[in-house]
């Protein structure tokens, strides 16, 4: 039995980074709840500066995310005193990690439980991800407590696909699991920062756009473009930020390829600058071990250029199971093999993906508005959907 429609959605977004996709998660968020005719209310975070750069950290800026985060906190709760946040609300978060959490379990086990909202949050890893950066810094031991503490209160968690809900799942998660298959994006968005070019104007570059950490394997990216150097193909990294990496080896050797002629390095690229580039290549290259669907796959298939990633933990959903363009997990053989195609022309079902990921943000409004049958995954049975094609 679904939840009835909520009255007003109040909406805890991320701090915009220049170089990552929270730059415009807040605008495809607004986009897509007018759309529906959702009444939202965005609470609003202070900025630690105006740099909208990561300092500190890899995915989001240490100091910065607990600033913004503490600070949005702080305007939640006073609109909870106020009275304007009622029981037939819906807070939803776009991290699970929400410093300044703690507030709202202690508010709401001090109200009487008509009054208490909905909570809904989004996980993007988290401690369930071997390869998350709380491993590589050592904070999991403390950071898994915190994850205990929300699903003692939280009314969903939405993963971003089926192998991010097994995690879950194994980790004994305690809260109602649901899986929202994909990241949120807005096709048309991204389209209208371009004049789009076509597939044979296009240089015959190969982007790796991934951040240049471990768990993305930048190793074997090079690999790759070392094999094919005497090619005709261009090899690029694309960075919002300077090229810094968990791991300086990665640095040191993209440096000396970039020296060789091998590798291309673009840097502290604007978002409408790393579209361009995008815009004007053939192909996204991806060998994360990580990525729980990837918001470049997004971007690179609503810009018209192809993407080949390896058939390994989310990906084989967010490609609807398409074997050519996903290569056998670390077989540079393989990738190399469709690699070649994908350069040549645009692949028939370029556009899909990201139709797709269009309608994530959808999939939330669905599930908080208690239409949620489809996505739930908190039964016993949560694999049964592995194999299926999403669309």
């Amino acid at each position: 039995m679904g939840i009835a429609k909520f009255r007003k959605l109040f909406y805890m977004g991320l701090e915009p980074y220049e170089g990552r996709y929270t730059l415009q998660l807040q605008d495809w968020s607004e986009r897509a709840f007018k759309k529906r005719g959702v009444d939202y209310v965005v609470v609003p975070g202070i900025t630690i500066d105006n740099t909208k750069s990561i300092q500190v950290g890899q995915v989001l800026d240490a100091h910065g995310r607990s600033y913004f985060a503490m600070s949005q906190m702080m305007n939640l709760v006073q609109m909870m005193r106020n009275g304007e946040v009622s029981g037939d609300d819906v807070i939803f978060f776009e991290d699970m990690f929400q410093p300044g959490m703690e507030s709202l379990p202690y508010i709401m086990d001090q109200i009487a439980k008509e009054d208490r909202p909905r909570v809904y949050i989004r996980c993007l890893a988290q401690t369930i991800d071997p390869d998350d950066f709380v491993h590589v810094w050592g904070m999991s031991k403390w950071m898994s407590l915190y994850e205990e503490m929300c699903n003692e209160f939280v009314t969903g968690v939405l993963a971003s696909n089926e192998e991010m809900v097994a995690n879950m799942k194994i980790t004994n998660w305690k809260a109602p699991i649901y899986n929202i298959s994909g990241l949120a994006f807005d096709k048309q968005e991204v389209q209208e920062r371009v004049s789009r070019m076509t597939f044979a104007s296009r240089k015959r570059r190969v982007v790796f756009t991934a951040r240049f950490d471990q768990e993305k394997q930048p190793d074997f990216y090079m690999d790759i473009a070392e094999q094919l150097s005497d090619e005709d193909i261009e090899f690029a990294i694309l960075q919002g930020g300077p090229l810094r990496s968990n791991n300086p080896k990665y640095i040191k050797r993209a440096r000396d390829l970039e020296a060789q002629g091998v590798l291309k390095i673009y840097e502290n690229l604007k978002k409408n600058e790393y579209y361009n580039i995008v815009n004007d290549s053939r192909v996204l290259f991806n060998c994360a071990l990580q990525d729980w669907t990837s918001n470049t796959v997004s971007e690179a298939d609503a810009l018209g250029a192809n993407v080949l990633f390896p058939a390994y933990r989310s990906f084989p959903e967010i490609f609807a199971n398409d074997h050519t363009r996903m290569y056998v997990p670390w077989s540079k053989e393989d990738a190399i093999n469709k690699l070649g195609p994908l350069l040549d022309a645009p692949h028939k079902d370029m556009g899909k993906i990201s139709d797709w990921t269009s309608s994530t943000i959808d999939r939330c409004i669905d599930i908080m508005e208690g239409n949620s049958a489809e996505w739930a995954r908190s039964t016993n049975r949560y694999r049964d959907k592995v194999a299926e094609e999403k669309y």
